[in-house]
Parts: structure tokens; C-alpha cells; sequence
């Protein structure tokens, strides 16, 4: 198959991979920045609260085609990008052209360009380590953060076993089947249209760099590019009064024990109804999306 090269060094997913997805009737949205193109769901009254949902790797954001439903009965304004390299978003050819910084970037100037405020962020896998980052840059756009099987690790402390063994896999693996490691990372069976799904935004090993690459920018080292950004964002939240709930799963071995830093050190996170989700595995929100979503739609009505 040809690559579809909107310019050099970028590759477009073709809109045709992405006909007749299951149970995700949403209008495409699209926006410039830095000269690529990211897309986004935007479901939901203009008028109601923003929720930012930010996917991680290897999914997009039909991973939370399960949440969106709730959260906009329940009258929220859902927004969902997908992160550059994923997705319908475009993704660079060159591995070497990621980094952690670079997606923080992207992420800052479209929630800038959206011009959200009052926003409740969902982050969940590198959709946390970069969305918290982004909340970080701009707290005064966020009200509200729901952490699920994320974190947003300095290098201080030890990569869990479950991490370890997927950094090795990610690396060495010949065939990187996205659909494949999704189901791995889920409790629940998944069928075969939504693996194709999730293997959808990748027509060729080309269009897989950033899904490779993602494992090896987590900081698990203190000398990392991105560990001492990360250690300055915990000082900055642990300032910051917006409240934090975290959702984790019983069933993932890649971020256990993840919730434990959110709740100790955050001033938000006193008081708050946090659970450790039954039957969900590392991609909660395939597991237990309907469930996360009111269990956010309780909380964020509360006082």
C-alpha cells in the first residue's frame, strides 16, 4: 500500500481505514497546529462543561466511544483528540521527530486554540502523563482531574514489572499488532471489528513509529529528558485546588499502586470518592467505560 504523504515526514491515515467503525457514529473535527493536523471528537452542548479525554498508546479516541454517551446525557461538553501519531491525526514519519515535550506542545496550543475553561480532564496511559502536563500549563483552565491507570512518574521510583515487560516487548516485538495489544490490555474479550478498529489509524509499520517509540520516553530514570519537567509539574500540583479523583483498575499490572502519590500529595484529592475499579484491565474504559463515566458524572455533580 502507497504511503499518503501530505507533505515530507508526514503520513496521513486515509480516511477510508476508518468507514463503518462500530458504535462510533461521531463527526470528524479537525485543527492545525504546528502544520499538523489533529483530530478531536467535540460531542455535546458548546454550553456544558469541557471534559478533555485524553487517550494513551497504543488506542485513539474510539477508545471512549463508551464515556461519551454519558457524560453528554448527562449534559457535558466531551472533547477527545488523538494524539499526533494516532488516530485520524497525523503522524510523523521519523521516530526520532517524538519526545515527550513535543506532545505536551501539541496538546497546549489545542487546548488554548479550543479556548476550554472550567474543564475536567480524564487521562488515562500517556493520555495522563501528557494531559496532566497540559493541565499544569494552564490550571487556570481546569477545575477538575480524573486519573486513571496513569501517572506522572520523575524517575524517582521503580518502572513496575508489568512496564518493564512491555518496554522489552514493544522494542523487540516484530509484528507491533495495536489491536492485539489493546485486547492484551483489556479484562473483557473484544471482537474483531473493534480490534480492527484500533488497528485502523495504522495501514503499514510506517504509521507505527509513535506507537513504538511512546514506551521508551516514559521517565523511569531521574536523568530523562522529561523527569525534571515532570518533578516541577508535581510542585505545581500540589498548589493547585482543582479537585482530583482517581479511578484505577484492579486488573492492570502496569500501573498498580499508580493512585497512591495522587492521593497522598494532592490537596484536591482529600475527601474524594476514589475507587479501585472491579473487572477493569489497563484500558478501563473498553472494561468499565459506562461505569467510569458515571462514576465521574456522581462525583463532578457533588459539591
Amino acid at each position: 500500500m502507497p504511503l499518503t504523504q501530505p507533505k515530507p515526514g508526514v503520513l496521513r491515515t486515509p480516511d477510508d481505514r476508518f468507514a463503518n467503525l462500530p458504535d462510533f457514529p461521531y463527526a470528524p473535527h479537525y485543527t492545525e497546529i504546528q502544520g499538523l493536523r489533529v483530530h478531536y471528537l467535540d460531542e455535546g452542548p458548546k454550553t456544558g462543561t469541557p471534559i478533555l479525554l485524553m487517550h494513551g498508546e497504543p488506542s485513539w479516541c474510539f477508545l471512549y466511544r463508551k464515556m461519551v454517551p454519558v457524560l453528554v446525557k448527562a449534559g457535558y461538553r466531551c472533547i477527545a483528540p488523538d494524539l499526533i501519531g494516532f488516530g485520524k491525526s497525523d503522524k510523523l514519519a521519523k521516530r526520532a521527530d517524538y519526545s515527550y515535550q513535543f506532545h505536551v506542545n501539541i496538546m497546549n496550543e489545542f487546548v488554548r486554540g479550543l479556548d476550554v475553561k472550567n474543564a475536567v480532564l480524564f487521562g488515562q496511559d500517556w493520555g495522563g502523563l501528557i494531559g496532566i502536563r497540559v493541565l499544569i500549563d494552564n490550571t487556570d483552565r481546569f477545575a477538575r482531574m480524573v486519573v486513571a491507570n496513569t501517572g506522572l512518574p520523575t524517575g524517582e521510583h521503580f518502572a513496575t514489572d508489568g512496564f518493564k515487560a512491555w518496554l522489552h516487548y514493544s522494542q523487540t516485538v516484530e509484528n507491533f499488532h495495536v489491536g492485539g495489544i489493546v485486547k492484551g490490555g483489556c479484562a473483557t474479550a473484544l471482537s474483531p471489528e473493534v480490534i480492527a478498529a484500533y488497528d485502523a489509524p495504522f495501514p503499514s509499520d510506517e504509521y507505527k513509529e509513535a506507537a513504538r517509540v511512546f514506551p521508551t520516553l516514559v521517565p523511569i530514570t531521574p536523568d530523562n529528558p522529561a523527569a525534571e519537567a515532570n518533578r516541577k509539574g508535581w510542585e505545581v500540583l500540589m498548589k493547585w485546588n482543582g479537585k482530583v479523583l482517581t479511578l484505577f483498575s484492579d486488573k492492570d499490572p502496569v500501573t498498580g499502586g499508580g493512585h497512591k502519590p495522587f492521593q497522598k500529595l494532592l490537596p484536591g484529592a482529600q475527601g474524594q470518592p476514589h475507587e479501585i475499579i472491579e473487572g477493569g484491565g489497563h484500558f478501563l474504559q473498553e472494561d468499565k467505560g459506562e461505569l467510569v463515566a458515571e462514576k465521574m458524572v456522581a462525583w463532578m455533580k457533588s459539591a
